[in-house]
């Protein structure tokens, strides 16, 4: 039985169990697990994986045609812009900021919900590393299901707990080190995340629309979340051309607003020092801001 390894699992040179990326002509690309005796057709011929098994990752190949590839071991964000999927999902840009910013690490314990097609449940299953964990909620069966596969195609669905059911009544584990949010109304179960985090954990969530972020920013107050920031990550591809080195006509901009918070044991009792617990520490967006803005 072939092993089915991690993506980006090491090695320098192509084995049995990987995961592959052929780039051809204008970049089209093709993901795929290599398996002995087995063959990967395209429009431009036939590539015979015991052809690619044992050549170094950067060799070019060619399909029973003759036409040219490169093989390549695939990116994070690579599987991420190719998982299958029934809804729309966050984009790498999006994604990035989300880990870097809630600290995911290997051996961190994240709870999501709203599992989708699980792009972000496979990034994060990839950051925690085999010491981590992540718990992640689903209540259509379609998407628990769907995800599932995506995470065992990578090889990353051990990392995995997946819920099919709904976090109404609350989340089964505890002192979990983040917490993200991929719900249309995360600030109807913020009692529940307050009950999952541990003491300082990190919450997080995606909203595409001004008034859902105002109706969370509120409730994050009044439910006493501490360090809330909140971001809008716009990014710009350019033509890699020397000679006509310029921005590329279509641009990602708005796919989301990210909002962040931690949770604290106990608020200050003074008024002006909780108001400054609202924004994250270092951040220069408190400066110049009126106390009357920031009131309740």
């Amino acid at each position: 039985m072939t092993e089915e390894r991690p993506f980006l699992s090491g090695g320098e040179v192509a084995r049995e169990g990987d995961l592959v990326q052929l780039v051809g002509t204008n970049h089209r690309h093709f993901i795929f697990r290599l398996r002995t005796g087995a063959e990967f057709q395209t429009h431009r011929g036939i590539l015979y994986h015991d052809e690619l098994i044992g050549k170094p990752y950067g060799s070019q190949v060619y399909s029973h045609i003759g036409t040219p590839f490169f093989m390549l071991q695939p990116s994070l964000a690579d599987l991420l812009m190719n998982i299958r999927r029934n809804t729309q999902i966050l984009y790498p840009k999006d994604i990035g900021y989300i880990l870097v910013w809630m600290g995911i690490g290997p051996g961190a314990r994240v709870i999501e919900a709203g599992t989708g097609s699980g792009a972000l449940t496979m990034a994060f299953a990839y950051m925690v590393g085999e010491t981590g964990k992540v718990y992640t909620y689903e209540t259509r069966v379609e998407m628990f299901n769907l995800a599932q596969k995506n995470l065992a195609a990578v090889g990353l669905d051990s990392r995995v707990v997946f819920h099919l059911q709904h976090i109404s009544e609350g989340f089964e584990e505890t002192r979990a080190d983040a917490l993200f949010l991929d719900l249309p109304d995360p600030w109807n179960y913020l009692p529940q995340v307050k009950q999952a985090l541990k003491p300082g954990g990190y919450f997080g969530s995606l909203l595409p629309t001004t008034n859902q972020v105002q109706t969370l920013l509120a409730e994050l107050h009044r439910q006493g979340f501490a360090f809330i920031n909140v971001s809008e990550i716009l990014l710009r591809h350019y033509r890699p051309d020397p000679a006509r080195f310029r921005p590329t006509d279509r641009m990602v901009a708005h796919t989301g607003f990210l909002i962040f918070a931690r949770t604290v044991l106990h608020l200050p009792e003074d008024p002006k020092l909780r108001r400054e617990l609202r924004f994250p520490l270092g951040d220069s967006v408190s400066e110049g801001v009126e106390d009357d803005d920031l009131a309740g």
